[in-house]
């Protein structure tokens, strides 16, 4: 597993700031977390462009993850659970809280139990961000594109993104929690 990122892809990632404060003033009053994980979606397709994002809650007693949020319900619906079994991109992402940068089908199709649904969307590049608080990893968000690398200002924002979700992250895992 390596966060190391191509340095010569191209594609510097612009934050403008009306953007950056609409994001900032939307998260600060947002009452729920679906108003938060609908601005973040909004904010990584605007700073990123297409893709698929999903949002988990990661439950370590049980290792799984359970998606909060989506950009493509049909193909990634809210409530999806799925077992991480013991393996290098679990302890790489949920373990140690490190960043996963896949590029090109066979990157992805090592990791990902569900690759035919990857491929069908035309999906063949993946950051996994661990949503950590506390040092402790809580959840994931994962950006996928149609794309052959990313560059590091690319992985950057998608962090910091990651970072933001994190209050929403907490608040909806508490009340995933109580579905059991």
């Amino acid at each position: 597993m390596t966060d190391i990122v191509n340095d010569a892809v191209p594609g510097a990632v612009s934050l403008p700031v009306p953007l950056l404060a609409s994001l900032c003033d939307t998260l600060a009053r947002a009452g729920r977390p679906t108003i938060a994980f609908d601005a973040i979606g909004s904010a990584t397709a605007a700073l990123l462009g297409p893709g698929l994002l999903t949002i988990n809650a990661y439950r370590r007693a049980s290792s799984e993850v359970v998606r909060l949020w989506s950009s493509n319900t049909a193909a990634y619906p809210l409530g999806g659970r799925k077992f991480k079994a013991d393996t290098p991109w679990t302890r790489w992402v949920l373990h140690q809280g490190e960043v996963f940068v896949g590029e090109g089908d066979a990157a992805l199709e090592a990791v990902f139990d569900d690759i035919s649904t990857i491929r069908g969307l035309a999906l063949s590049a993946v950051v996994n961000v661990p949503v950590c608080e506390g040092g402790r990893c809580v959840g994931t968000f994962n950006f996928l594109a149609a794309r052959s690398a990313w560059a590091q200002s690319e992985v950057a924002v998608l962090r910091l993104l990651a970072q933001m979700v994190v209050p929403a992250v907490m608040a909806a895992s508490r009340v995933v929690a109580g579905d059991r």
